[in-house]
């Protein structure tokens, strides 16, 4: 407990009670204030009764900065475990009053979360002095499932990182780290059986993930002089499940599968369909010895991780090869399977028999859904919340960790003045606008929602500081989702209270983005835009997709711009397509701007057009050409850009016929947020 005891003596500089209210993150369900304050010094006597953890939750206590010492009975602490006044196991009764703390708990975990809020509620006086206001405080989560996904395949981080980042989840109450051990980018994790794995396959000649993605995506030695990466070793893996254990969180490991699997199937090529190394993503499902492998994966993997689930990914997966591979027709023909969601379905069901025969349970993306559930898994929904709902509906349990929300490797601020992330926008308040609740659910469906988890993929983010500038203020957002009641939730509250946690964390020796200093959503987007297109009918020539439809076919003149996001529901997108689109303004007007704003951000593929063509027309059927504006944007710039193509000039016309051509690079988007026309 001694990396605990360290980072809690941050509290020196923590506020007590601010004047507008309590600094708890999350929101307890009840709060109440009394009058006076308790004065707390160090080697004052506590007491725990009813604990069965072997004193555990004893030497807890006496490693916080209060340096109190247990006593047989009374002090001026009390912690009754098994009390009948809290019936949830994580919940607990705290209560301050002028002489005396006491706790009351159904569990050692609902102690543990009693004494987090206890912590954030004392203010260091003087060495060794603390006060605490009366209060009592009679709190428990939501949900039971409170967790954070740390991806360590992309940019690898120590196991020190790693035990650091489940302190600060202690404190705001997670209780799941969900561990993404392998991806493309690299194996992190021991196995004896296949040794290569270690090898090889956590190596790469590349420094970050995005060298690596920009060159040839090859693995290297361990002994290369030029590797970069690394694994957790069997020891590593023991001493983090064994600290998460006294924390009361449980640590799940992630095995991807069948995709995102490059780095196995280059180490063990025999097991794609190709048979080669660097020809497939996806593991072969016809072959007998990928499951082998999985299972032997699998079974050292239980060795390590007492946690029922067992995450094996399932997103993703391309499956292109399964088509004309022998081996994997073969199977389907014998299986009776019709197509290659099924082969996919076919391998989740046959891993979660297998976890299942050994006492754990299946967990994995949203994407195991296709083909048919397997009948005891869990979904983790990221594709959005439908598909949890959907799981839910069919008797399944769910996790809601939607990417619009949950996932925090976007750009929290103005992207320019942001380090480089994967692109998007998602401040502090989109995070904490997350609610789950979800009136077409049953009571009986509503408890199959077990909770909410933040993701953090670090394809961008190479460095611990950098992990930890994304996670932080916006995980706490998270915690407050999983944990605190709809009616306990104030986003003005919340931002006050984040703003005295980020200064804990900075104290603490954490690097949180600096909420107090947050430049906010794109300016334009604040007002909306009065100009002689809005609310006019507009045509399209070319759709837009289904999966970035605005506003539909009101989005382009409802005088909504566009945020610093493609995803904020003012910006349509159009994939692999031209924009071709004709706005009627009902009467011919003089016309001095049309302006059309597109953006660009490299990593999601969103691509400026290469053009852009503007049309005039009073009849609507022969248009005269206005301007044609060309792009000067090269597509290897890697910051998010605006590019306004605009013509200027006097004419007259009751149509404005706009042609936005694209680049012609396969799979990319346009985005267009509006027609201003002035």
């Amino acid at each position: 407990m001694k990396r605990l005891a360290l980072l809690l003596a941050a509290l020196l500089t923590a506020a007590l009670l601010p004047a507008s209210g309590h600094p708890v993150i999350p929101a307890p369900a009840s709060l109440s204030e009394q009058p006076g304050e308790l004065r707390l010094s160090s080697g004052a006597a506590f007491s725990v009764t009813g604990a069965q953890d072997g004193g555990e939750l004893s030497e807890y206590v006496a490693s916080l900065p209060f340096a109190l010492r247990e006593a047989p009975k009374g002090g001026v602490l009390t912690l009754r475990i098994g009390s009948r006044k809290v019936t949830s196991d994580e919940g607990y009764l705290l209560t301050v009053g002028p002489k005396r703390l006491a706790v009351e708990a159904r569990t050692e975990a609902g102690a543990f979360y009693a004494l987090q809020t206890l912590l954030q509620l004392a203010e260091e006086t003087a060495p060794g002095q603390w006060r605490i206001p009366c209060c009592t405080v009679e709190d428990a989560p939501r949900y039971p499932y409170r967790g954070i996904m740390l991806d360590v395949s992309r940019n690898f981080q120590p196991k020190e990182f790693i035990l650091k980042q489940l302190d600060a989840m202690a404190r705001f109450k997670f209780n799941h780290l969900h561990f993404h051990l392998t991806d493309g980018a690299g194996w992190r994790l021991e196995i004896e059986r296949y040794p290569r794995l270690t090898e090889f396959a956590a190596w790469r000649p590349y420094r970050t993930w995005l060298d690596w993605w920009s060159a040839d995506r090859h693995y290297c030695e361990a002994s290369d002089p030029q590797a970069h990466g690394g694994f957790y070793t069997r020891e590593d893996i023991r001493e983090i499940v064994e600290h998460a254990r006294r924390l009361h969180i449980t640590v799940i490991p992630e095995i991807e599968m069948p995709g995102h699997s490059e780095e196995v199937l280059a180490a063990y090529p025999e097991l794609s369909c190709a048979g080669e190394p660097y020809a497939n993503s996806e593991f072969c499902p016809g072959n007998e010895q990928t499951f082998e492998f999985l299972e032997g994966v699998l079974t050292e993997v239980m060795e390590l991780f007492p946690s029922e689930y067992i995450h094996i990914g399932g997103d993703e997966a391309g499956k292109g090869a399964w088509k004309t591979c022998p081996k994997c027709q073969a199977r389907m023909k014998a299986e009776g399977i019709a197509d290659v969601e099924g082969l996919q379905s076919y391998l989740v069901h046959r891993i979660e028999r297998f976890l299942n025969d050994h006492g754990r349970r299946l967990l994995g993306w949203d994407e195991i859904l296709e083909g048919g559930l397997a009948p005891n898994a869990t979904v983790m929904s990221w594709r959005g919340a439908e598909g949890g709902l959907k799981a839910i509906r069919a008797g399944h349990d769910a996790i809601m960790t939607p990417g619009e929300y949950c996932y925090l490797d976007y750009a929290q601020d103005a992207p320019f003045t942001q380090p480089l992330s994967i692109g998007g926008y998602t401040p502090l308040r989109k995070v904490y606008s997350f609610e789950m609740t979800f009136p077409e659910l049953s009571a009986e469906e509503q408890a199959r929602l077990l909770g909410v988890q933040a993701n953090l993929w670090t394809e961008y983010i190479p460095t611990p500081e950098h992990v930890e500038y994304m996670l932080y203020p916006r995980v706490l957002a998270i915690a407050e989702a999983g944990w605190s009641l709809p009616e306990r939730r104030d986003y003005d509250d919340f931002h006050r209270r984040a703003l005295g946690a980020v200064e804990w964390l900075r104290n603490a020796g954490y690097h949180p983005f600096e909420l107090q200093k947050e430049y906010g959503e794109r300016p334009e987007s604040l007002e909306p835009k009065e100009h002689l297109a809005r609310g006019k009918r507009v045509e399209y020539r070319t759709p837009w997709s289904d999966k970035y439809p605005a506003a539909g076919a009101a989005t382009l003149t409802d005088g909504n711009i566009g945020g610093w996001t493609y995803g904020d529901r003012r910006w349509q997108g159009f994939l692999n397509s031209d924009i071709d689109v004709t706005v009627d303004l009902e009467q011919e007007l003089p016309v001095h701007y049309v302006g059309l704003t597109f953006m660009q951000s490299k990593g999601p593929y969103v691509w400026v057009p290469a053009e852009v063509e503007i049309y005039a027309s009073q009849d609507g059927e022969h248009f005269e050409h206005l301007t044609t504006v060309r792009n000067d944007i090269s597509t290897e710039c890697a910051d998010l850009l605006f590019k306004t193509y605009a013509y200027t000039g006097q004419t007259k016309a009751r149509y404005l016929r706009c042609v936005a051509r694209s680049n012609g690079i396969a799979g990319g988007w346009l985005f267009l947020d509006e027609i201003v026309v002035l």
